[in-house]
Parts: C-alpha cells; structure tokens; sequence
C-alpha cells in the first residue's frame, strides 16, 4: 500500500465513529447500522481512486452512507411499518425529573421527526457538518438544508416541551444546590 492509501485508509477510519452514529440515527437500530458502515467503507474502499485526498471525507464517506441507505430503502420498496406500536413501545420512556431533559426522552422526540428533518438535525447538530457540507450530503439547495433544521428544532422544542431557557440544565433546586447558594 503507497503513502496515500494509508493516508486514506487512517482518514477513513477516524470517521468511522460519526458514520456509525449517523447510520443508528437513519436505520434506528444498531446491527443495521453496522451492516450499513459496513457497505459504507466496503464502497468507499472500492472507489478510494474518486476520492481528491486533501478534501472533505467525512463529507464524501456520509454521502456514501445517505446514499447506501436510500437504495437499501428503494430495494425493499416500503419503508419500515410500525403497526403494531412495537417499535414505539419500546422507545417511550416515563417523564422524567422536572426540568431535566432526558436523553431517552430526545431519541423519542427524535424519531418522529420526518425524516429529512432528523437527518438535517443530525447531520448539523451532532456531526458538525456546515450547512453547506450537509446540503452537498443531502442533494439539495443550502436553503432547504436551513428550513429542514428550523423546521425540525421548531418540532423537537414542541415534542419536548421547551418553552425557555429555564428548560435547559438543572431545576432550580438543583441549580442552588451545584452553586452553593442554599439560600440560608
């Protein structure tokens, strides 16, 4: 292997930890996330050649990914059916502590966002890609990238509850407590 397919294959695999978090996100389960990495790097491998080293591959190795996963989707023609509520189920949680917002509580939220919108949400909240970077991921125009995200904060701050700054961090017992100001 020459300088620059080791250089690719250290870049390829420092992304892998972001591409496997993205994959749960879209296929919510973590085998089918493994086995959408999989075919993932086994394609970036394959196509190692298209790739410009010195540009984004976190970039290029997501649209991969995006791309792997809607053809997986077209080929079995249906997306997944949740009649039953089983999946459902299993992702309701109790509320939990006034104030605190559970993580349980957001991946909830977070699935019933449509999914342009939570794959918006993800791709500029949790990976960090610009909106210019995620628009190029997705196909589409910079301001269908912004209106996804709004769209989908605007639904998550609904889904959640959140109605001010005060619904972030500790209640404010709590806060008192972790500042030392027990108001004696």
């Amino acid at each position: 292997m020459n300088a620059e397919g080791t250089s690719f294959k250290r870049e390829m695999l420092a992304t892998l930890p972001s591409l496997r978090a993205f994959a749960v996100s879209l296929t919510g389960k973590h085998d089918k996330a493994d086995d959408l990495v999989q075919d993932t790097v086994m394609k970036a491998w394959a196509k190692q050649s298209s790739f410009e080293m010195g540009t984004n591959i976190k970039a290029w190795l997501f649209t991969i990914l995006r791309n792997e996963f809607y053809s997986q989707m077209r080929k079995r023609g249906r997306e997944v059916q949740d009649t039953d509520g089983a999946f459902t189920e299993r992702l309701s949680v109790h509320p939990s502590q006034y104030g605190s917002m559970d993580l349980e509580d957001f991946k909830a939220a977070l699935s019933e966002l449509p999914d342009d919108q939570r794959e918006a949400i993800i791709l500029i909240g949790a990976s960090g890609f610009s909106y210019e970077e995620a628009a190029s991921i997705c196909e589409c125009a910079v301001g269908t990238m912004k209106s996804r995200v709004s769209r989908a904060r605007t639904r998550l701050t609904e889904l959640l509850k959140v109605s001010g700054e005060s619904d972030y961090g500790p209640d404010a017992v709590s806060a008192q407590v972790t500042s030392g100001n027990h108001g004696f």
